[in-house]
């Protein structure tokens, strides 16, 4: 497949792309607090202007990112020039999730357009609303036989799955991934999963309590907890439980009022199946807050959680929702004990002022990224890959590597014709002790 790949099409149809979802904007923010009243603040930090930032940084290096990249050849090649050309893997599919359904929809869209696929893209039947818009934007920029969106439900998602694909570009949860891994491996499909898992947030007894707190409440109640790199469950350590869980009540009094319900900040989950599975985590829990909820306007208050045990329904799998279990430690060997209950998370998080503990612990687990006091804000940063490990994902993206990840990196060498050394050829004779004299060399 070459469809119109050549870098010039592509830095203008991501340039008009640019435009018109500039127009849109307001449409985008409608749609998505239509879907599950994101505030319009939130939409634009972690939707809109996210996606023009990432799309602006594609624009301005597309030509750089693309360029044939030069490397050293190899002496047993002389003369010769060796070098890697990106190139377009051919048809992609993209299936993106419901929680963030415009960012994750447009971000991997916009690196699949400039490595030069053409695209199918599958957005979430779950936010109707800013599925339409999308596909909205994509119809008035691209033709369809470039970029496509294609909406429904499962059945149809199951029907694109069931084609073959060039590669294969998957947001969503775990069992949804396997799902596509192994539709992916009936055609040797090469895949990028983002996934997620539970993330674990550990509070050492020498942190700072109060910007703890604050960053915890931000980070976990952004999108109601519907974010799939958001702390999943607190181990705190005894010595400190006590303040961590009234600085925690604090901030989301302060975050969201004495009634979040009513608080426009704080967004609703994004369907009753979802928040029937929610409730059922509040059930024989010892709430220490919130715990209110309200199924008509699927609303979960933002909760805590005193003591969770392993074996409860809320400890078994991902929460995705704003309900944060607290767990007390005393010693790093019942850290190990929790964490290890489970496959490797997306993130990991850790506060302390004890900078030296606080990189050992980043160093001892295997997670796909993290932060140390702070959750959540190394996805902002383009420069670093952004993916899983295990059954958190397979595969990275952002900025450069967003791009890396939709092309083919082949490998050229460009051999010259002025010398041809005989050494390789047979007959062979006695060129093997020469040859090993010239490895051991090398």
């Amino acid at each position: 497949m070459q469809y119109k790949t050549d870098i010039s099409y592509r830095k203008k149809k991501l340039t008009t792309l640019l435009s018109v979802l500039v127009k849109y904007e307001k449409d985008i923010v409608d749609a998505l607090y239509n879907d599950f009243k994101k505030s319009e603040f939130e939409a634009v930090i972690t939707e809109t202007s996210y996606v023009r930032s990432d799309l602006k940084n594609t624009i301005k290096n597309i030509y750089k990112w693309a360029k044939p990249k030069s490397v050293l050849p190899s002496i047993v090649n002389f003369p010769s020039s060796d070098y890697i050309l990106s190139e377009p893997y051919g048809k992609v599919l993209i299936i993106s999730p419901w929680n963030y359904p415009y960012q994750l929809a447009l971000c991997p869209l916009i690196a699949a357009v400039a490595a030069g696929n053409q695209v199918v893209l599958k957005p979430s039947e779950l936010t109707t609303n800013t599925s339409t818009i999308i596909s909205k934007i994509v119809a008035e920029v691209f033709d369809t036989n470039h970029v496509e969106v294609i909406e429904g439900g499962v059945e149809v998602s199951e029907q694109l799955l069931a084609q073959r694909w060039d590669y294969i570009f998957f947001t969503g949860s775990v069992p949804v991934g396997k799902i596509v891994a192994k539709a992916a491996a009936a055609f040797m499909t090469p895949v990028t999963l983002e996934l997620g898992g539970k993330n674990p947030c550990i509070i050492d007894e020498h942190c700072d309590v109060k910007i703890t707190a604050k960053r915890i409440v931000w980070g976990k109640f952004l999108n109601a907890g519907q974010t799939c790199i958001a702390p999943d469950y607190l181990l705190v350590h005894t010595n400190v439980k006590a303040k961590i869980v009234e600085a925690l009540k604090l901030e989301i009094t302060a975050a969201f009022g004495e009634n979040p319900e009513l608080s426009p900040d704080f967004p609703r989950i994004v369907n009753e199946k979802n928040f029937d599975r929610l409730s059922k985590f509040l059930e024989n829990e010892t709430i220490l807050c919130g715990g209110i909820t309200n199924k008509k306007d699927t609303y979960i208050a933002p909760t805590l959680l005193d003591e969770s045990k392993l074996e409860s329904l809320v400890m078994k799998d991902e929460i995705f929702g704003p309900i944060l279990p607290i767990i007390s430690y005393q010693t790093e060997n019942q850290i190990e004990t929790i964490i290890s209950n489970y496959e490797k998370p997306l993130s990991l998080y850790v506060f302390s002022t004890r900078k030296q503990w606080a990189k050992a612990i980043v160093k001892k687990y295997s997670f796909g990224g993290g932060c140390i006091n702070d959750t959540i804000v190394h996805f902002s940063n383009n420069r670093m890959p952004f993916g899983g490990v295990g059954s958190s994902g397979i595969g990275a993206y952002h900025g450069k590597l967003s791009f890396d990840s939709f092309s083919h990196k082949k490998a050229i060498v460009n051999k010259s014709l002025w010398l041809d050394i005989p050494l390789r050829y047979a007959p062979y004779g006695t060129k093997l002790t020469f040859l090993k004299k010239l490895l051991n060399w090398m």
